[in-house]
């Protein structure tokens, strides 16, 4: 999704990393719109690979860094928008300082229904592109409306105008590759796994079987994909969704941490903190705290 979010706010001011997996809709909500304020001093986070049930639309404000996806690296700057069709694994790798955007999350079964509708061929993988000022500034001020629309019913009328627009957007020719461009598809049944059972101790062998894959050949491929080792990914999996509980719940935080399968609440604390530069209970404080 783009920003570890305090809740279903529709302003957040946030000192974190781009939202990660898993992503879930309010109930009976097809989209889900929120405004992200990243200051100036926040911690930089490093990379994490990663993809969600959901489709995300980006429509950056202020930004400087990179967007990375399906093995293509792609500039963002101010006034960049960016698409990701639901499972398609990507990344941010954004630069320290002041920036803000739009994230739309919204339910796949939406881009199907609109695919039906008109040529919307670029639907079918992530892109990068640059609106005209003009078209831009028609852009900001739908993706804001639906920020304030997003419970109602036009929210989804409001996103197929959007997709419509960023469609029509002309893409960079910037793009370069990086290496391990190749499917996640093969690993599919560990990361569902985990996405299922976050808390049930998974070893690298018995992620390997379940791909059909030897030990060797799926750590490597692992850490070609995601950057990290399996072991890695799992520890920050179950970090970013104790965040995002942390930051939508009201439960005890040593709870969240044993029923995410951390071993201690002061392990997890620890870990917590070298993820995020802050505390569990710092991050709720932060998570909660209305923007000027």
């Amino acid at each position: 999704m783009l920003a570890i979010l305090a809740g279903y706010y529709h302003e957040i001011v946030m000192a974190l990393r781009p939202i990660c997996e898993p992503v879930e809709l309010p109930l009976g909500a097809s989209v889900l719109a929120e405004r992200v304020q990243i200051p100036a001093d926040a911690p930089q986070i490093g990379r994490f690979m990663h993809f969600h049930d959901v489709a995300e639309l980006v429509l950056f404000g202020r930004v400087r860094g990179e967007f990375v996806a399906d093995g293509r690296r792609h500039r963002l700057g101010d006034g960049a928008l960016v698409f990701i069709p639901s499972m398609r694994r990507h990344d941010f790798l954004l630069e320290r300082g002041d920036m803000h955007w739009t994230l739309i999350q919204i339910d796949p079964y939406v881009i199907e229904a609109l695919a039906l509708k008109a040529d919307l061929s670029r639907l079918a993988r992530p892109f990068c592109a640059w609106p005209a000022s003009e078209a831009g500034e028609r852009i900001a001020m739908l993706g804001q409306w639906l920020v304030e629309a997003s419970a109602e019913p036009v929210a989804t009328n409001i996103v197929e105008i959007l997709l419509l627009a960023a469609c029509a957007a002309p893409e960079r020719d910037d793009a370069h590759d990086e290496q391990a461009a190749s499917s996640v598809e093969r690993l599919l049944p560990a990361l569902e796994r985990l996405r299922a059972t976050p808390a049930e101790a998974v070893t690298l062998e018995q992620a390997a079987a379940m791909c059909s894959l030897s030990p060797a050949y799926f750590s490597r491929r692992f850490g070609q994909l995601f950057g990290m080792t399996f072991t890695q990914y799992v520890r920050v999996h179950r970090l970013h969704l104790a965040a995002r509980r942390i930051a939508t719940s009201r439960a005890a935080i040593s709870g969240i941490a044993y029923d995410l399968g951390f071993s201690s609440p002061s392990y997890f604390t620890a870990r917590f903190r070298e993820r995020f530069a802050m505390t569990p209970r710092e991050y709720r404080e932060s998570a909660r705290r209305t923007p000027a």
